[in-house]
């Protein structure tokens, strides 16, 4: 990436089935740093989309008696493409591995190894899991156990896998062996966080195996352009959207040389294909590596992880509709440490909404904004004679901002989020302590009432502004009470202190958070 840019991915996610929550947080994470991004001044790009080929989605459409192209048009157009208007992603592309510009990409791509050398005929037979889409290593099976019993499975999927030999076309993946690992050395940051780093610097000095990269048993797929009895590798193409979305092989390459390499959002399950096949391929067709590959850990309920064959996937809108999409989003950058599993439970978003954001963010923006009203007909005063409370709000702004800044870019969200809410919880102790509705009553207090009053509202104004990537509906609402115009979203976020509010407050409209007292009905309605 050129200076002053971020380009930015989630991965394409397989269409043999519909979002759950676990989807929706990688969304919701690249989003919300592509966001902040944006509003510090960065030349922003967010990728998304859909992976379409492969033995899986080809068997799911069977099943369904539908063509492959026919399931995934319905689940992109009925199920993902939804899923970000649910949770609010603010995506500058959504790529799918059956659009000709990808396909066009990848031919190039794979038409340029097989020109250099780097891909070979040659026979293959292994343990093969249509789930992952993958030949697994020995150590990479269990012992299946009930109706499995006796048989190797899948350690992911828990299902048996399937003895495969095939006559393929092989990528020269083992050339790229210590290639790979002086790479690890030299950019420690390349694969995050270090957990997955150390497993991944582990794999590959056990030694890496050539790839095979083709099937011919079965058609659904990009043809290998020198022998269309094959198609590709359903891993190899979709790694490639990467680049394919940004122009890669086609004469509008414009933005691919702006905004390439990009940083992946991954879930760790994944991040072995993006930390040691992807930049193999691109150090063959002498591409710059990714800029970075994030591994974030499992949405796990009742301490498994997501998964719709075990009845735990949850669909986001079970929750947005309860708690709405800012809750949402609220909740899994601040409730989970972005790099680690976390637990979702109904009661613990319940009393996070109710505790953080309706008593705490929420509460504290009707009051502040009610006694200007109350005190002032709604005008903002000036601020007159700073005593050091009010001097110690200001710069907590400050601090709090450059903080959160830090931790975004050093990929934290929750962090970040944390820090901000240091400034919320200073605003609610501030008033407290200066009890604004005492002073209102007092002779002579009227200076000390504006000064108290518009000290809040511009630490609320901060706060406002650095929240916006996390809760984007809520801070356009109370911008629209508190701001100058324009959009909360527009507001440099690393000048969040020196914001500048209205002339003039109107009362919001409703509360940013309405009380939810229970969340039984909602939990009822899950496991009816």
């Amino acid at each position: 990436m050129a200076d002053g840019s971020f380009s930015i991915t989630t991965p394409i996610f397989y269409v043999n089935d519909v979002p759950h929550i676990g989807h929706a947080y990688t969304e919701v994470a690249a989003d919300m740093m592509a966001r902040w991004h944006r509003q510090r001044g960065d030349d922003t790009w967010l990728l998304t989309g859909t992976d379409e080929h492969g033995q899986k989605i080809l068997r799911t459409a069977s099943a369904n008696d539908v063509s492959p192209q026919e399931w995934a048009d319905r689940l992109v157009r009925d199920a993902w493409k939804p899923l970000l208007e649910t949770v609010d992603i603010a995506n500058d592309d959504f790529i799918r591995t059956t659009d000709e510009r990808h396909v066009a990409g990848v031919t190039a791509f794979l038409q340029k190894l097989y020109d250099d050398g780097y891909i070979y005929a040659g026979e293959f037979e292994g343990y093969y899991c249509v789930g992952c889409e993958e030949y697994k290593q020995p150590s990479d099976l269990v012992a299946g156990t009930g109706p499995y019993e006796g048989q190797q499975v899948c350690a992911i999927h828990s299902i048996p896998v399937e003895v495969l030999s095939e006559r393929n076309y092989f990528f020269r993946m083992s050339d790229f062996e210590q290639r790979l690992l002086d790479l690890y050395e030299s950019r420690p940051d390349f694969i995050q966080p270090e957990s997955v780093r150390n497993e991944i610097v582990q794999f590959v000095k056990q030694g890496l195996r050539d790839l095979s990269i083709s099937r011919s048993s079965f058609d659904w797929g990009i043809q290998i352009p020198w022998d269309p009895k094959h198609v590709l590798y359903v891993w190899f193409d979709a790694l490639l959207n990467y680049i394919t979305a940004l122009g890669y092989g086609t004469a509008d390459d414009e933005a691919f040389r702006r905004l390439w390499p990009s940083v992946h959002i991954v879930g760790k399950d994944i991040a072995r294909f993006h930390a040691v096949i992807w930049p193999a391929m691109l150090m063959a067709a002498g591409i710059d590596v990714p800029e970075r590959v994030f591994g974030h850990g499992w949405l796990l309920v009742g301490g498994e992880k997501m998964s719709k064959s075990k009845l735990t996937g949850i669909a986001p809108s079970e929750i947005t509709d309860t708690f709405g999409s800012d809750a949402f989003r609220y909740y899994f950058l601040r409730a989970i440490t972005f790099g680690q599993d976390g637990n979702f439970s109904w009661e613990d978003i319940s009393a996070r909404y109710q505790a953080e954001l309706a008593n705490g963010f929420g509460n504290l923006a009707s009051r502040v904004i009610a006694m200007i009203g109350r005190y002032f007909n709604g005008v903002v005063p000036e601020r007159v004679a700073l005593e050091p409370a009010d001097s110690a709000i200001d710069a907590l702004a400050v601090s709090v901002t450059e903080r959160a800044d830090a931790a975004v870019r050093a990929f934290a969200p929750h962090d970040a989020i944390a820090t901000i809410w240091e400034l919320v919880d200073a605003l609610n102790g501030y008033i407290t302590d200066q009890e604004p509705w005492a002073l209102a009553k007092q002779e002579g207090q009227r200076d000390r009432l504006a000064t108290v009053l518009t000290t809040a509202l511009r630490g609320l104004g901060t706060v406002n502004v650095l929240l916006s990537p996390v809760m984007p509906k809520a801070t356009a609402k109370l911008w629209a009470a508190i701001g100058d115009g324009g959009g909360v979203h527009e507001q440099r976020i690393d000048q969040a202190p020196s914001w500048s509010g209205a002339a003039q407050v109107v009362p919001l409209d409703g509360g940013l958070f309405p009380r939810i007292e229970q969340v039984e009905a909602a939990e009822q309605q899950v496991h009816a």
